[in-house]
């Protein structure tokens, strides 16, 4: 199963770390969790540059988080709520997300941008009341970076190191591989049922 999965990442190459780290920030049941590890597990194989895994996750998060950021910042506060209102429980972005991020962003500041990079349930939202409060831009990237940067490096390195000691660890890696892809199926399921909830309340 991880060899068949790892051959999956490598086939995708950067572009497909790329794709899955900017959806992962849109439609967050996609966890960086499981992408990133897998393509630095790749990368220890030799099938990809770690240094370019690491650049593309790195890309695709900052494009998925600027998404956000800017749609917010050019719709102005009452039209974004309302659309979260109207249309979160299809995207998984509600009204209440928005509050729990605009209070992490009240609280700490340009560090939350920082800190939300690695906060499940922040990493995607945090970006909208950046953009709502109109977070001057070159704070709001500079932060953004830095905080994906430590966590796409992270979580690729982990991949790498677990692959090195591929011999002794793998009577676990297969099991922990197919419990991580079995998690991702149940997270999206979970997200797909929170939808409709959504949608049957609304």
């Amino acid at each position: 199963m991880m060899d068949l999965v790892t051959s999956w990442v490598a086939a995708a190459g950067y572009v497909g770390v790329f794709g899955l780290m900017f959806l992962e920030n849109l439609f967050p049941p996609i966890p960086s969790e499981l992408i990133m590890p897998f393509a630095g597990f790749a990368a220890a194989r030799g099938q990809l540059s770690v240094t370019l895994v690491i650049l593309a996750g790195i890309a695709g998060t900052i494009v998925g988080n600027m998404f956000w950021y800017e749609f917010a910042r050019a719709f102005g506060v009452t039209r974004t709520r309302g659309l979260c209102e109207k249309y979160g429980r299809w995207i998984g972005v509600n009204a209440a997300d928005l509050d729990k991020a605009e209070e992490t962003l009240r609280r700490w500041g340009p560090l939350a941008v920082f800190l939300g990079r690695i906060m499940p349930g922040i990493r995607t939202v945090i970006s909208i009341p950046a953009g709502l409060i109109e977070m001057p831009r070159r704070t709001f990237y500079a932060w953004t970076t830095a905080g994906t940067a430590i966590w796409v490096g992270a979580l690729t390195m982990v991949g790498y190191i677990l692959e090195e000691g591929y011999n002794q660890l793998e009577p676990w890696i297969d099991p922990i591989g197919k419990g991580l892809i079995l998690l991702v199926g149940v997270l999206f399921l979970w997200q797909l049922w929170r939808i409709w909830r959504r949608k049957k309340e609304g």
